[in-house]
């Protein structure tokens, strides 16, 4: 009867060890998947920061067409939203604050020295260098453009170590990125249920995501837009918790009798 008791006190912990293991493990089953969503690029919206560069062969022709600081000398483009990113987060660059770009209005347009006011808002980055390059070439042979994004940001809120605002330097984010300098889920965020808001010229989407298939990565919501939300819910193990403070004390009590009566009786 008492070896009865022990096992019945002990099982269910080591049941649900094994059964929240598998709720924490990402990407199972990722051998036998791949990811097709490499073609990706992000939409530029209103309100974007553009660093635009223009060279050519002939240096001195390509400066009229360049911002006065849009790009300092070591190749580096200053992040204007760096001051309320999350600290020790070496996502972003901390270059001198005229560095801001083209900022892209209401309209979708940005205003381009010499060229004028030019459409950009609902295009990629790649369409756009297209589009600016077949305007110069009426004034320069062979022009290059680069174009990168300065103020990509997400909102990351919820169960995570370091929930905020994330800054990145980079056209392509995923959503492990923005996990990654968040440092992660906690033990009790729901890893099978986090919602995605997602507003697209003024639409809001509403999207649920399961990061412990691998299949996630094929998904729409696996590379991240411009100010994306990511809100991680809190699994029911942290509202209980939260609702009996003495938990802890009693698993620890359990514990220490369950031990206990395990030594009693092997006596």
């Amino acid at each position: 009867m008492k070896k009865n008791l022990v096992l019945l006190l002990i099982f269910p912990l080591l049941f649900s060890s094994c059964v929240s293991n598998k709720n924490f493990l990402y990407l199972q089953g990722s051998q036998n998947s791949t990811n097709s969503s490499y073609n990706y690029e992000p939409i530029i919206q209103k309100d974007d920061r553009l660093s635009i560069r223009v060279n050519t062969l002939e240096p001195e022709a390509s400066v009229p067409f360049n911002l006065e600081g849009s790009q300092n000398n070591s190749g580096n483009y200053r992040n204007p939203l760096n001051s309320v990113n999350s600290p020790n987060n070496n996502n972003t660059t901390n270059n001198n604050s005229s560095n801001i770009g083209y900022l892209v209005d209401q309209k979708g347009t940005i205003d381009f020295p010499v060229i004028g006011t030019m459409s950009v808002a609902g295009f990629t980055i790649d369409q756009v260098k297209i589009l600016l390059k077949e305007k110069l070439s009426v004034y320069l042979k062979d022009p290059i453009v680069n174009i990168q994004l300065l103020n990509f940001k997400v909102t990351v809120l919820g169960d995570v170590a370091s929930p905020g605002i994330k800054i990145f330097n980079s056209n392509r984010v995923t959503l492990l990125d923005a996990i990654g300098a968040s440092y992660d889920l906690t033990v009790f965020g729901k890893r099978k249920n986090i919602l995605l808001i997602r507003d697209f010229q003024g639409v809001k989407t509403f999207n649920r995501i399961d990061i412990t298939k691998a299949d996630f990565v094929n998904s729409p919501f696996y590379y991240l837009d411009q100010n994306d939300v990511i809100y991680i819910e809190s699994r029911k193990a942290k509202v209980d918790a939260t609702a009996l403070p003495n938990l802890s004390l009693i698993v620890s009590v359990v514990s220490f009798i369950s031990t206990l009566l395990f030594l009693v009786i092997k006596k």
